[in-house]
């Protein structure tokens, strides 16, 4: 990978393996699911993009969510 670094909407650097919460509902799109406010989602995997990681819930695997809707557990 590059130099990208990742932050959540706190600022706060993510890295590989880290955990984050949601701070808001998030419609997942193509599905009728709703991640609430304050799901923890583990093991987080970064894309090469600032503003994107890579994750897997109970309900959808393989989600891409914007770092701006999370926040370091």
């Amino acid at each position: 990978m590059s130099d990208i670094v990742v932050k959540d909407s706190n600022g706060t650097v993510l890295a590989d393996g880290d955990s984050v919460t949601t701070v808001k509902d998030l419609k997942v799109k193509g599905t009728s699911e709703m991640l609430k406010r304050g799901t923890l989602v583990k093991n987080i995997r970064l894309t090469g993009r600032a503003g994107e990681i890579e994750c897997n819930t109970k309900k959808v695997k393989g989600l891409v969510l914007r770092t701006e809707f999370l926040k370091k557990a």
